[in-house]
């Protein structure tokens, strides 16, 4: 009798582990797979949305290499556009082209911990030998 129960025990955990095993791979977790959009030869560029309008507009003054090596958010993307307009010259961009551009931007070349190190704090950067504060100091 007792080696009956042991077997009929045993006998039930093998199919139990068995169809755990069968529940477990049917449940696999789906995940949805997101094709990344194709790279355009020529320009580096994600070719989705308005990048033929980031293409005419950007790569006019500078290599595409420059916008595909950055990140930002939005307002970081706007606040790189207003530097170049400011110190670079870049004409001024009807609204809704800017905000196209920058959509483009900010969904394509996000912020990525990765990419970027963070600024080096003024305390710890050398003096600048050009700088007219260290020249009043000698």
């Amino acid at each position: 009798m007792r080696k009956t129960l042991t077997a009929l025990l045993l006998l039930s955990l093998t199919v139990l582990v068995a169809c755990s095993k069968e529940q477990a791979t049917d449940r696999a977790p789906t995940q949805a797979v997101v094709a990344e959009p194709e790279i355009d030869p020529a320009t580096g560029l994600k070719m989705t949305g308005d990048w033929e309008l980031v293409r005419g507009n950007c790569t006019a003054c500078h290599s595409s290499k420059l916008i595909t090596q950055q990140r930002g958010t939005a307002q970081q993307w706007l606040t790189m556009i207003r530097w170049m307009q400011k110190k670079q010259n870049l004409w001024q961009f009807d609204p809704g082209t800017e905000s196209r551009i920058i959509a483009y931007l900010s969904d394509n070349y996000p912020p990525d911990a990765a990419q970027r190190r963070a600024a080096i704090p003024h305390e710890l950067m050398p003096p600048n030998p050009y700088s007219t504060e260290t020249a009043s100091l000698n």
